[in-house]
């Protein structure tokens, strides 16, 4: 993934030229375009860099290939994986009821498998959210389009 920095340098002082609710309006535009291409991400089972996510780990005691579905079936659907704006950032992220379940598995952090036992698991790092170099592609030509309009 190429720095975003580069794309703020390229268009921060055109952004910042403009009136709040334009500035908004646009931050809402990229999080819109954003979050598909997220979704489809995570249903490919790909980190933002393009690698396959780990797979799940082997089930011990129980039956091999018993788990049927994807992972993150359910956290990448619209319920749960929102875009908003503000007039000075677009953010696309998770509910509340979720964040902590996206933030272990996009970090690899440890959590705890088991409430009454307290048995707790190592998550490898599958990155949920990011933003790969064709995104910011993406980003680039929807602020000059937007500039373009308005200008």
């Amino acid at each position: 993934m190429a720095d975003i920095d580069a794309l703020d340098a390229y268009a921060a002082d055109l952004i910042a030229s403009l009136q709040p609710d334009a500035r908004r309006e646009l931050a809402l535009r990229i999080a819109k375009e954003l979050r598909p291409r997220n979704q489809k991400r995570i249903a490919a089972q790909t980190n933002p860099d393009g690698t396959p996510f780990e797979p799940r780990k082997p089930q011990l005691r129980h039956k091999t290939g018993k788990i049927k579905r994807q992972m993150f079936s359910k956290l990448r659907t619209a319920k749960y994986l929102k875009a908003t704006a503000t007039e000075n950032e677009a953010i696309v992220g998770f509910t509340r009821e979720v964040s902590r379940i996206a933030l272990v598995h996009h970090h690899g952090l440890r959590d705890r498998v088991n409430k009454k036992t307290g048995l707790e698991a190592k998550y490898p790092e599958r990155q949920l959210l990011g933003i790969p170099d064709d995104d910011q592609a993406l980003i680039a030509e929807i602020v000059t389009a937007h500039l373009a309009d308005r200008l």
